[in-house]
């Protein structure tokens, strides 16, 4: 009895509670074990050392999984601060070219271009992608509705103008594009 309770002193609260636990799901009351013989009753603990042996294993299992799930969202997603940052000079770069003025030089056009498609291409290569549904039906998770228009020529519930690119990130939304919705 004393080799008891020292082994449970040794355990923390979280393992004497599941111990508690496994040990009441296992062992019959203690009624039931006064008939068992000595062979029985060891046979009985064994069964349950096993038993906690396999949650246990199952729960390590479980935990490595988890952790690698997470690290490969790490990896995945540890940028989406600094390319939701970046996402403001992108749209400013597009509204310079929307807003060049007549007396600007195609130089100074192609420059920015350029420039735009540089920064697009760098996104890219983090897995950083647009939105731009031209043409599409509209879908709440990918598109932000800022009006409805009416228009003969497109089907209801399109997207008829796109307002401002949005953006993903490994098919997650970081900004839904914002667009006029079409409503005949």
């Amino acid at each position: 009895m004393s080799k008891n309770k020292k082994e449970d002193k040794s355990l923390n609260e979280d393992e004497l509670e599941n111990s508690i636990e496994l040990e009441g799901e296992a062992l019959p009351q203690k009624e039931e074990q006064e008939g068992l013989s000595e062979d029985d009753s060891a046979l009985l603990r064994v069964a349950e050392l096993e038993s906690a042996l396999l949650r246990s294993a199952a729960d390590l299992d479980n935990a490595m999984k988890r952790s690698i799930l997470e690290v490969d969202r790490a990896h995945k997603y540890g940028v989406e601060k600094l390319l939701n940052e970046l996402l403001p000079v992108i749209d400013n770069l597009e509204q310079a070219l929307l807003n060049l003025s007549e007396n600007s030089s195609s130089e100074d056009k192609e420059g920015i271009e350029l420039t735009l498609k540089s920064f697009e291409s760098a996104l890219d290569k983090f897995g950083m992608r647009p939105i731009y549904p031209v043409n599409e039906d509209f879908n709440p998770e990918k598109h932000e509705a800022v009006t409805m228009t009416k228009d003969k020529n497109k089907n209801d519930n399109e997207v008829g103008e796109v307002f401002q690119r949005g953006w993903e990130l490994h098919q997650r939304v970081i900004r839904p594009a914002r667009v006029t919705v079409i409503k005949n």
